[in-house]
Parts: C-alpha cells; structure tokens; sequence
C-alpha cells in the first residue's frame, strides 16, 4: 500500500546502525570536508556529518553497478538523527549528464509507504514486472536528472527507528528531509546551486509543501551561516492528496457524474451523498479548517468518508483506475496491481539487501510496502488536516517556487476534480490570472516522427501549472510512462505546455 488513500484507509478498514562503518568523513566549523561522489565506495558507508546539522549525519555508499540500470551510477544510504531515526535513501545519477542536470527528490506516500513503488513500479530507472526481477526503465524521469528515492518518514520501508522514537506529523519529517538535503548539497560540492525539484504523488501532497517551506525557510539559516542555500526551483505532485475539505466532496462527481467515465453508482444513493454534502463541507470546513477540533474534526471526517467513500468500496472498482474492475481479493493481496507482491518479494531477497546495503538491524524484519502502524499513527494525530496544507503552497508560490499538480484522470482517490478545485481556490500573487485560464490539450509525439496527440488537458499561468493525464491512474508514470516523463522534461527546462 503507498497511496495517500492509505491514510483514509484507517477509516475505510473500520467501514466495511545498521553497519560497522570503517571511517567518517567529518569536519569543524572551520575545516568542512567536501567530496566528490565518485570517491565513495561499494565496500563501505562514508559518514557525512556537517556543524551546522550536528542532530544529523548521512551514511553513503555506491552501489554495484549491476543495481537496476547498469549504465548509470548509483548510491544508497541513510540519514541518520540523534534521536535514533534512520532514514533511506536511493540516489540515481542521470542519464544524460550527471555533472550538469538538476536534481529531483522523488516519495511515496502513505503516510508509511516505501518510495520502492515509485522506484521500481513507477519512475525508476528499472521495473519489476514480473519474478525475474528488475529490468530498464527506457522512460525513467533520470533520463535528464540526478534523482533520489526515499522511504520517509522513519519506520516506512528500510527506513527504521530505535528506542521507540517516531514521527507522527508532516512537519517532523520535514525536519529530517531539509537537513539531509542541506548536508548533500554541501558536501557534495559539485551538486551545489543546481536546481531542486521536490516530487511525488499521494500523500506527498502533503509532504512536499512541507517540506518545501522547510527548506525554503532553512535557506535564511544557512546564508546566515555562510553556506549557500538549496536551489529549490518547483515542487511537483502527482494525484495528490493536499486539501481535504475539498476532495472528499469530490468523490461524489467521480462515481455519480461522468467527470472520467460514466456514472457507476446507482441513483438513490448518489441522491443521498449529493443531500448530505452541504453538511459534511460544513462539519469539515468549521472544525477542521477554521479552527481545528480534534473530536469534532475527526467525528467530521469519519462521518464524510461513511457517506463518500463507502459507495465506492462497494462497487468492485479499482480505486486508483475507476476504468477498471478489482474485487476485494485483489485489493487485500495486491492493491490491484500484481507488480506489489514481486517488488515485496525482491526486496526481501537476502541478496537483494546486501547490494544495498540494508541495515542488519532489518535482518529478521519483512519489508513491506506500507507501515500500517505509523500509518494509523499519522491518522490519530490527523496530520491530513492541521496545518491546512494548501495555506503551504501558497507561500511557496508567493516566494517564486514553480508548482506543477498534475493527475491522472481515471484515479478516484486522489482525483482530478478535487485537484482542480485545490489550484483554483489558491489565493497567491497570480491567482487572478491562473483562475481566467481555461483548459486546454496538451500533446505529446508518442512515437518519434509521428505527428503528436492529446495526452491530457492543462492550464498555466506564471508559477501554477495544473495538468491532466488522459488514461492514467493513480501511478500515472506506470499508467503513461512517455506522457509523464515528456512532461517532467519540459517542466525541468521551463517550458510551457
């Protein structure tokens, strides 16, 4: 499980160091120690420890050069935090030109799901489609980018925590993410000032506004500090789930108008859902937005997803493609998609493991794709909601960070409709012009030389880009692989669609 609807989950369900490190990199406040990533070692983790972060240090390896995709170089490691927090992390060098391309960070949602999915199902640059493991990716988002994948927060994938020491909000784990970022872009000299992309899908609608202002704001400090601050050029989310008060009455136009494909619910009980709507966005928008209520927000909350979500579950339809069927089995087994079992199964590999370096802690732990606990732990603290997230991108936007949200048409869970109504209610220094724009095709060459086709709609004006992804789900990468990737190019270079 690795979608932000994992977080609606909870209620759903109730409806129906590791290594021995040889050496360290270390430095003072003044003698900091720079690398270049080709001096790394298979053999062993370099510490990267920095003065200004002196709660954090990195552990960093290469990996072998068989990993995924033999024709790039890669790394794997783990941020490591005082309070006995590890993170993991995989670093992918491009394709193109590793010395001179921007860099992209790339998770998963959940909260509590492993950034493998989107590395090994999604965006990466090999697939696992089948028992035979990993094969090339020829559309992975590296083709013009360095770009990491990371388990966050703690407890999710190989990522893990001692001493009984989590994090249950958003803005913890935005702590842990802007301190790592920091501690790379400085050792690694040859990455400084390089343009900064935050990505993901799902939950990391959430996430990524976070973490964002986080660096954002971490800047000041480390100009103060004499360091340069990170380039952080935009902030791209996939079918995300950023604006609750919003996107809970949008599953109504998914199952009851024909906003993707036609009406599969029947008529009494989309009368039912359209009569109790003005009640639920009030009861949510009063307690979980005005001000936050823990009771009665939650009571909100459970009450919308009974009256919302409900009816879908009960349709046989797949939650993240409403143009596909999936019984209950397969949801329970694999969450429609069969490429989950292989991806468990490869990862819990002992060889599999040793290549990356997993922390022998791990040794007699199963991975799994999703951490239900620190899921259901993000649930009860109602992370979704405090903070209103939105209020997050507006900042960004108003400080001159790009926002690409983007989504594919057929996923309910994290739909197009509740996404359009998010950008369109921003307030923020363009608003006025963004909301006069009308949606329109954009087009991509799905193969080379042929004249191009519609591959969605899109609208843009100044920083905010909304898009569409015609016949793509949830993962739309997985879904439309050349469609996504042509678009993360041309966001990367500016252009506009």
């Amino acid at each position: 499980m690795w979608t932000c609807g994992l977080f609606v989950q909870v209620i759903l369900w109730a409806l129906v160091q590791g290594f021995q490190i040889p050496f360290a990199v270390r430095q003072t406040e003044n003698n900091f120690t720079t690398l270049s990533l080709s001096s790394l070692s298979e053999e062993h983790y370099t510490v990267l420890e920095h003065p200004h972060f002196q709660s954090h240090s990195v552990r960093i390896r290469k990996a072998p050069s068989d990993f995924c995709d033999p024709s790039v170089v890669k790394y794997t490691g783990y941020i490591d935090t005082s309070a006995a927090r590890h993170i993991f992390f995989y670093f992918f060098e491009s394709r193109n030109a590793p010395e001179s391309d921007d860099v992209i960070l790339w998770t998963n949602g959940g909260p509590g799901c492993s950034s493998s999915m989107g590395l090994f199902m999604e965006l990466g640059p090999c697939r696992i489609e089948d028992e035979n493991g990993t094969k090339v990716n020829p559309y992975s988002w590296n083709e013009n980018a360095n770009i990491f994948f990371i388990d966050q927060p703690a407890g999710t994938g190989f990522s893990y925590a001692e001493y009984g020491e989590s994090v249950t909000t958003t803005e913890e784990a935005a702590k842990d993410i802007a301190a790592f970022m920091a501690i790379f872009f400085e050792t690694f000299s040859q990455f400084k000032g390089r343009p900064f992309h935050l990505s993901g899908e799902s939950y990391a609608g959430r996430y990524l506004p976070v973490f964002g202002s986080a660096i954002y704001d971490q800047n000041t400090q480390l100009v103060a500090a004499g360091l340069e601050p990170i380039n952080l050029k935009s902030v791209m989310i996939g079918n995300g789930w950023t604006d609750v008060y919003r996107m809970i009455p949008s599953f109504f136009d998914m199952v009851c108008t024909p906003a993707s494909v036609e009406p599969f619910v029947d008529i009494s009980t989309c009368v039912r859902m359209k009569t109790v709507m003005p009640r639920c966005v009030k009861w949510l928008s009063e307690t979980c937005v005005d001000r936050l209520d823990a009771i009665s927000c939650g009571a909100a909350f459970e009450f919308c997803s009974n009256e919302f979500m409900l009816p879908f579950l009960l349709s046989g339809t797949n939650p993240y493609d409403v143009s596909k069927p999936c019984s209950a089995e397969e949801y329970n087994s694999t969450l429609c998609y069969p490429q989950t079992r292989h991806i468990k199964d490869y990862l819990n590999l002992p060889s599999t493991r040793k290549e990356l370096g997993v922390s022998p802690l791990l040794e007699n732990t199963t991975f799994q794709s999703c951490n239900m606990d620190l899921n259901l732990a993000f649930a009860l603290n109602l992370d979704m909601i405090r903070g209103h997230t939105p209020y997050y991108l507006e900042n960004l936007l108003d400080r001159g960070v790009r926002v690409l949200i983007y989504v594919g048409d057929y996923d309910w869970i994290a739909n197009w409709v509740g996404n359009e109504r998010m950008v369109d209610s921003l307030e923020w220094h363009g608003a006025a012009s963004f909301k006069k724009q009308e949606l329109k095709d954009w087009t991509v060459a799905l193969v080379e030389g042929k004249d191009s086709s519609p591959a969605g709609k899109v609208k843009s004006s100044g920083l905010l880009t909304f898009l569409t992804i015609h016949g793509a789900g949830h993962m739309a990468p997985y879904d439309k692989p050349v469609e996504s990737l042509e678009m993360v190019n041309r966001w990367l270079k500016g252009d506009l669609f």
